[in-house]
């Protein structure tokens, strides 16, 4: 069991806290389901490897899907203006859905299409190897020193989005980098999780923590412990039980995110945030 286990738990330790950062970020600007259309976008990529029969583990794999990635950047961080008729969510609704209908087009051609879309939407991190558990960990590394080099800019042009503009800070440029640099992280991480999986890293920790705590580093220690948990624990529930490993990862994401949803709404619920105690590091 626990040669199997092994660096799948280890993988769930060490990948997912820069996931749960950029889940906070995501949740604060209301873009909630940009990251499922990134990865999507990076799955694409990883279809079109596979209709081309490349190496799904290569570096030609990896930058094809990166491309895709850095496309959404761009398309995201033009689309994010100050003002807009059209909200931001429906250009990143339509982005997923073309992405999709895209990857499921490529892998119709493909004699091993099915076994890959089910590869993209759930994967299967049981059986990552401690090579893509320790290349992911540094890029980590490498991206959350960037980001703390830049956090005052990346917090102000999330949290407080108009002071940026007031300060004179090139807001769309900030935006590119923050995706660019996200979609870097959803690309690596993709292969081996897919595309529900890396929403729910996302996603649950960071509303759990939100809900829980005011403060930005409580929200990320709160969010760190939901993932290790969810991560964790849905293994074991899918190595005892027989399941598909993402599966069972993602439904145990949506229990706790039940389980401290019921809280909050059981305990009295606070007051508006006020501007000098928003999330600042």
């Amino acid at each position: 069991m626990w040669e199997v286990m092994f660096w799948p738990i280890v993988a769930c330790i060490l990948l997912p806290w820069l996931l749960v950062y950029f889940g906070l970020h995501v949740v604060q600007r209301g873009i909630i389901f940009i990251d499922i259309a990134m990865a999507q976008m990076a799955s694409l990529g990883i279809c079109l490897a596979v209709l081309l029969h490349l190496d799904l583990e290569g570096w030609t794999t990896f930058v094809i899907a990166l491309a895709f990635t850095l496309v959404g950047a761009g398309i995201f961080s033009v689309t994010g203006k100050r003002a807009s008729q059209i909200p931001q969510e429906a250009v990143i609704g339509i982005s997923y859905v073309v992405a999709a209908a895209m990857a499921v087009l490529l892998l119709s051609r493909a004699a091993e299409g099915d076994e890959e879309i089910k590869n993209m939407l759930v994967g299967n991190i049981l059986l990552v190897t401690p090579r893509e558990v320790w290349e992911r960990f540094v890029l980590f590394a490498i991206v959350g020193s960037f980001h703390f080099i830049f956090r005052k800019k990346f917090l102000l042009v999330s949290f407080d989005r108009e002071a940026a503009y007031q300060k004179g800070l090139r807001v769309r440029w900030w935006d590119f980098l923050f995706y660019a640099v996200f979609g870097l992280v959803v690309t690596s991480f993709v292969r081996i999780a897919g595309v529900l999986l890396v929403f729910s890293y996302l996603i649950v920790p960071a509303v759990c923590g939100i809900n829980l705590a005011r403060r930005i580093g409580n929200r990320l220690f709160i969010g760190w412990i939901i993932a290790l948990v969810g991560g964790v624990a849905g293994l074991f529930f899918s190595f005892w039980w027989d399941l598909p490993s993402g599966a069972a990862m993602v439904c145990t994401f949506g229990a706790l995110l039940v389980i401290v949803s019921l809280y909050t709404l059981l305990r009295r619920p606070p007051a508006d945030l006020p501007r000098s105690e928003q999330p600042q590091v």
